[in-house]
């Protein structure tokens, strides 16, 4: 009997409100990319240097790092492409984590080739909101 009274519960959460808040932060960030602004679009990240971000058979590390990868693989609009986001399967596994996957799909013209793969995200809730932590990404298929 004493050891009941020593844990504390599990604090209450809506599972469904936070699904909601998570499909809202990768709506803003599809919004943001389409619009041709990637800082917006790295606003879903978690702004910290244990940021994870695996693809292309590398691993980077850090907030700044992912920015400046964006920033070298999407010079300009052309190479942004417009982004969407299908099949997204968004499971809370806590009040504090939760899981992402889907499948990306870039259209683009001219000179680039529309692109697309799957993702894996493991998102955060932060007190600035719910945030990426790790991302890994493929392409092809």
């Amino acid at each position: 009997m004493v050891a009941m009274g020593c844990s504390r519960p599990e604090p209450a959460f809506d599972a469904e409100a936070e699904e909601r808040a998570i499909r809202d932060v990768l709506e803003r960030q599809v919004a943001a990319w389409n619009a041709g602004d990637i800082e917006g679009f790295m606003e879903g990240y978690a702004r910290t240097d244990s940021l994870r971000f695996a693809s292309g058979g590398s691993v980077r590390y850090g907030w700044q790092t992912t920015l400046e990868r964006y920033r070298t693989a999407y010079p300009n609009r052309d190479a942004m492409g417009r982004l969407s986001f299908e099949d997204l399967a968004i499971r809370v596994l806590s009040p504090r984590w939760a899981t992402a996957f889907g499948r990306w799909h870039l259209q683009r013209e001219g000179d680039y080739d529309e692109a697309g793969g799957l993702f894996t995200l493991i998102l955060e809730k932060r007190p600035e909101g719910w945030r990426i932590l790790y991302d890994h990404t493929s392409s092809g298929g």
